[in-house]
């Protein structure tokens, strides 16, 4: 929140500053609770020494140590609410470092279990020492997220205003050159007479406020739709230029197909640059996208093409002696990345989770996984038993006939979903009547906007409302479109048994395929129907049919390959929950295709149709589970 700017005009550089305001205040107020307790609690006389010497001649020492700190907290929440309503602040110091609460802590605890009372160290002293670990004094580490033109545009204004050309016209290494320059140079690029654009503005502005900030205070700075090594470098320059004095994790994050398959080029160009090694200090973070790849190409291609990167990746940082983290941009839905997280680690590639894993939880799944302090305690352990395991024990190493076939399941699967959703001449206007993607808009669900482009067909639409919309008519189309027609073309060419060998031994693709088990599951072929006939033009009714048969011959050529006689089988659980909870999303569908039909029908918007729309709207995504 406040952080994730791509394609979402609302959130600009003040946001980010009142939310890093608003953080740092919560996180005051949160730890003066604290030390009241402690305060309140440590009455006793018995120290060590070097409490003595911090309390002076006081006659409670704990106590005599701790209000000075609470005062200071005191003082930090009436500076920054001052700051926070644009008042005039008060001239006072306040919580700048975690050593500040840190110290005087951690001399109380050596203390108290020196004095023999580490019964009493151990209770809530030492869980305040923990918050203080965890939680630092901004309570949560801020990603900045921002679209990797914006900060072209920001560089090719300015070269354009000092006369020395448009950067955009620019060759990749032409780039590369300039930036590199610029970023080892002394003096100051950024002319003070310069007044730069509205969007430009903008983004300098943001990094005005980064700039402005502890490192603490931020996890990475992430680029979407990162393509380049100049993509990096360009962040680098722009945040040197707006007086950053940290070293900023940059993330370039490779979302679609071809930046996938680009990722290992890009990030060896980088390496092989003398001023970036040094200065990352062999630490790199690189972002995988799943949700727009799998837009793009497919569940299956994106599957494989996000494998691929992540194992030439960790080839590249092996090579040059970086230390890489794999940053997983996975949504809750099976086309998103989404699956078991036990199961979806360990069918990542060897090696992949040993620099660690940062993993993105999003709509649903944040309350379904960490709602509830054991169901997220349940979560962590889940992660870090995976983690373990993947690195104790790691997958099988893929092997060559296997990667053969998986290409060859690459290329038939995305040609067979690109077909569908970029040649079928009726799809789009199909995809608008049979699903609410249209009303998803006016609905305050989702944290931007639908669109990064408002002109835009299909591929400018977010994956988000891309998947949500075909979750809610119960097609599921973007999770399973062209996996199993790959499959069935595998087996059509004599490939069965090499595919049961797949599904037995690697967990890539088993996992892959009890994905698309548990999708089949979820989808019903008679909602969507239904939803035709109540929605959709005549004419396009015959799309809505070809699709539901493709889904027949697909759940039956994946069924062969498993060996398996109904979807689920080696999943009773999970096929039973789904089971339970379809009994009460099927009615809230049937309600939903009517209002969908009534609100299309009405001229004027009726507010409590769109009420009743937005309430089995989030009925259905809550049943359905993974839809955000």
């Amino acid at each position: 929140m406040g952080g994730d700017r791509d394609g979402n005009p609302f959130v600009t550089h003040k946001i980010t500053r009142e939310v890093m305001l608003l953080s740092r205040w919560k996180a005051a107020e949160l730890y003066l609770k604290d030390f009241q307790e402690l305060i309140t609690e440590l009455s006793m006389v018995k120290c060590n020494d070097q409490v003595r010497d911090l309390a002076g001649d006081e006659h409670e020492p704990y106590r005599a140590i701790l209000k000075p700190v609470r005062k200071l907290l005191i003082d930090t929440l009436e500076v920054l609410e001052a700051q926070i309503n644009q008042q005039d602040v008060p001239n006072k110091p306040i919580l700048e470092d975690i050593s500040q609460l840190w110290e005087p802590l951690m001399a109380c605890y050596k203390s108290l279990r020196e004095s023999g009372m580490a019964i009493i160290a151990d209770g809530s002293l030492l869980d305040t020492l923990r918050r203080v670990k965890a939680f630092g004094v901004h309570l949560v580490r801020l990603d900045i997220r921002q679209e990797s033109t914006r900060h072209s545009d920001v560089i090719s204004e300015l070269t354009r205003h000092l006369g020395l050309g448009d950067y955009d016209q620019w060759s990749e290494q032409d780039k590369v050159s300039f930036l590199i320059n610029e970023l080892s140079s002394k003096r100051p690029l950024l002319p003070r007479d310069w007044e730069p654009s509205e969007p430009v503005q903008e983004v300098l502005d943001t990094c005005r406020v980064i700039a402005s900030q502890s490192r603490e205070a931020f996890g990475a700075y992430v680029i979407s739709m990162a393509r380049t090594a100049s993509d990096v470098l360009a962040v680098h320059l722009i945040l040197q230029e707006c007086g950053c004095k940290f070293r900023m994790d940059v993330c370039p994050l490779f979302e679609t197909l071809d930046d996938l398959n680009n990722s290992e080029a890009v990030m060896k160009q980088l390496f092989d640059i003398d001023w970036y090694r040094g200065y990352i200090q062999n630490h790199q973070m690189v972002m995988i996208g799943y949700s727009d790849s799998a837009k793009d190409a497919g569940v299956m291609a994106a599957g494989w093409a996000q494998y691929s990167a992540m194992e030439k990746l960790v080839e590249v940082g092996e090579e040059a002696g970086i230390d890489i983290t794999l940053f997983h941009g996975r949504g809750g839905t099976i086309g998103r990345g989404g699956a078991p997280a036990h199961a979806a680690l360990l069918s990542q590639p060897p090696k992949s989770l040993k620099g660690g894993l940062r993993v993105t939880e999003q709509g649903e799944m944040i309350r379904f996984k960490l709602g509830l302090p054991e169901i997220a305690v349940n979560s962590f352990n889940l992660y870090a038993s995976a983690i373990l395991e993947a690195n104790l024990m790691p997958p099988p190493e893929p092997k060559q006939d296997w990667r053969d076939l998986m290409e060859v399941l690459s290329e038939v699967s995305c040609d067979a979903y690109r077909k569908v959703v970029r040649g079928e001449p009726d799809f789009v206007p199909y995809f608008r009547q049979a699903t609410p993607e249209l009303e998803l808009g006016k609905l305050p669900l989702g944290s931007r906007p639908a669109k990064r482009n408002p002109n835009g067909g299909v591929e400018s639409l977010r994956a988000i409302p891309w998947i949500f919309s075909w979750s809610q008519n119960r097609l599921v189309l973007p999770a399973w479109l062209g996996a199993g027609e790959a499959i069935q073309y595998s087996i059509d060419k004599g490939h069965q048994a090499l595919l049961e060998e797949m599904c037995r031994e690697w967990p890539f693709f088993s996992t892959r395929l009890g994905m698309l088990e548990m999708v089949y599951t979820k989808c019903n072929m008679e909602i969507s129907r239904y939803y035709d006939k109540r929605l959709a033009d005549p004419e396009l009714l015959p799309l809505g049919d070809k699709l539901r048969g493709q889904l027949q011959k697909d759940i039956v050529a994946v069924l062969n390959v498993e060996n398996h006689n109904h979807l689920m089988q080696s999943d009773p659980w999970g096929q039973e929950s789904i089971r339970l909870r379809n009994i009460y999303v099927e009615p809230l569908n049937m309600l939903q295709a009517e209002l969908l039909y009534r609100t299309r029908q009405s001229e004027e918007t009726e507010s409590e149709l769109e009420e009743a729309l937005m309430v089995t709207i989030a009925g259905i995504a809550a049943g359905m589970r993974n839809t955000g």
